[in-house]
């Protein structure tokens, strides 16, 4: 099995839509490489090799291997355009890595202790407002992904970008603007049919109350 953090490719002298229509026609897949210090690069990759890839989460938030014309330098996947309606990938955007340079990065989060969680156990559901966040750090210090625990949260309790534990190195981007950027990560929530339960519960309640007044009247 190939090294799923080595992207192999070749450069390409054709640039512009027309000439990354031709490389798609090929079975090929269109790129560009920038950042670094050097001029953009154009490329062109395997679909079938770079779709094997991409089935690897940790490819999104790692620094790759990415071999041009049998050259290796280090990048990571800066963004990728899918086809509207075909398992096809349009076109691939690489930037390159220096290692004494901070990079920004979107890093998947993973949720545990979910179905244990103290809201979960209650009947409750939980619902995540997002599912990876932004980071910044050196290359050498980017984490495959981020660990958010949900044990503790309740029903109609959350957690918040405040709460993480981010590894050690590692800043997250949107706490370090300025303004209220402590978004919400996760949250636990009655259950519809909870919920159809308490109103019925609440009506029955007001309905025997009415009767009490009626009564003493």
């Amino acid at each position: 099995m190939s090294n799923v953090f080595e992207f192999v490719a070749k450069s390409r002298d054709k640039s512009g839509k027309s000439g990354a229509r031709a490389v798609r026609r090929e079975g090929l897949i269109p790129a560009v490489v920038y950042g670094g210090g050097s001029e953009p690069q154009s490329i062109e990759l395997a679909q079938n090799e770079v779709s094997n890839h991409l089935a690897h989460e940790a490819v999104y938030s790692h620094v790759l291997d990415l071999k041009i014309d049998g050259k290796a330098e280090k990048a990571i996947l800066k963004g990728i355009q899918r086809h509207p309606a075909k398992p096809q990938i349009l076109h691939m955007d690489f930037m390159r890595v220096d290692e004494s340079q901070a990079l920004k990065v979107k890093v998947p989060l993973h949720f545990i202790n979910e179905m244990s969680c103290v809201g979960v156990k209650a009947g409750g559901v939980v619902t995540h407002a997002v599912v990876d966040v932004e980071v910044l750090c050196l290359p050498s210090a980017l984490p495959e992904y981020i660990e958010v625990d949900l044990s503790d949260i309740d029903i109609g309790g959350s957690i918040h970008l405040t709460d993480i534990v981010f590894p050690e190195g590692v800043d997250c981007v949107a706490l370090a603007q300025e303004g209220d950027h402590d978004h919400t990560v996760a949250q636990v929530m009655k259950t519809k049919a909870e919920s159809s339960v308490d109103e019925v519960e609440e009506e029955g309640s007001a309905a025997e109350e009415g009767d009490s007044e009626e009564s003493d009247s």
